[in-house]
């Protein structure tokens, strides 16, 4: 009988609940080998990480990322490395091997041959006390109480945990070689990703002519000519060497437009605001885009000032946009 939306609900909460608990259980078996593996995964020529069926799928997931932080990573099949592609391993690679049971088979197989050739062997596993794990030189917990499936069979909490595992190994790898963003930025030039981190400020800021300034001492309503000649919604206040001093925006403009009846007199000190926010030429436009929108009134344009405060261009969210961020 088909479940009711009430009970359906209930058995989606029930999975959530039994994923969180696996995850919190595999945590609570944390210990100095994830240390181990680290070090030994830092230190390879090559990480190869493997396993069958679902397991396999993982182990893919796993080498797309430890690929994607700047390691050079493999996934190789368990029949396909024996049939030839085990090729590709060599002295001081090292293995992830991934494995439920520990007793796969295909994998079991695999381990002479990958020790033969040198190869440091981590083990992702649920059974400590499994061939696998007494013939590999790191043992990480993959234990589960359960699986999500009702009959306990399917690969599901078993799944998540081991990739759980695979992402704390690539993550914590990625923090101990000091991987920085701009390394990360290389092994991602297209896609949102890449977009994210590799445009900067700089690559789409308006500048030199294009930049609309006027001098502290200037009055109002030639800001406003310079604002609509510049055509950038905004007019950035400097001083005579070029610091920057305060920010005319169209909104101050019409503001003052309803306050005073006559603006013959006003000065820009009246009207512009002090020390506004800021932001380095050298900062990727995601960040740009974030101290815009995370405020309670969002900002339409920065001024972008270099190391000395000096008033360099100005990025509006509208360009930001239209980058595709």
């Amino acid at each position: 009988m088909a479940l009711s939306e009430k009970e359906l609900l209930a058995e989606v909460s029930r999975i959530f609940d039994l994923n969180i608990s696996s995850l919190n259980f595999a945590k609570s078996n944390i210990t100095d080998e994830y240390a181990k593996a680290v070090e030994i995964l830092s230190s390879s020529r090559k990480i190869i990480v493997t396993g069958v069926g679902k397991s396999g799928l993982v182990a893919k997931k796993i080498a797309a990322t430890l690929s994607s932080i700047g390691f050079k990573s493999f996934f190789l099949h368990p029949v396909e490395a024996l049939h030839g592609d085990i090729g590709l391993v060599e002295n001081g690679d090292c293995c992830i091997l991934l494995s439920k049971s520990g007793t796969s088979e295909d994998i079991v197989r695999l381990v002479p041959y990958l020790k033969s050739r040198n190869v440091k062997l981590i083990a992702i596993v649920g059974n400590n006390n499994s061939y696998l794990a007494n013939n590999s030189d790191v043992i990480i917990n993959g234990a589960v109480e359960k699986e999500a499936c009702p009959y306990n069979i399917t690969p599901t909490t078993s799944t998540l945990t081991a990739l759980a595992i695979g992402d704390a190994l690539a993550i914590s790898l990625m923090l101990h070689n000091n991987i920085t963003i701009t390394d990360f930025a290389k092994n991602h030039p297209l896609g949102q990703i890449g977009k994210n981190i590799t445009i900067k400020v700089k690559d789409l800021m308006h500048k030199n002519s294009a930049l609309p300034t006027i001098k502290t001492n200037s009055y109002f309503r030639d800001a406003i000519i310079e604002i609509s000649n510049k055509k950038l919604g905004c007019v950035c206040v400097i001083d005579d060497n070029k610091k920057l001093i305060g920010i005319i925006t169209d909104g101050d403009v019409r503001r003052m437009l309803q306050k005073f009846d006559d603006i013959r007199n006003l000065k820009v000190e009246d009207v512009m605001s002090v020390d506004p926010i800021t932001i380095g030429f050298d900062i990727f436009l995601n960040e740009a885009l974030s101290i815009m929108e995370q405020r309670d009134s969002q900002i339409n344009v920065l001024p972008v000032v270099d190391e000395n405060n000096k008033c360099v261009g100005v990025i509006r969210i509208h360009d930001i946009i239209r980058s595709g961020i």
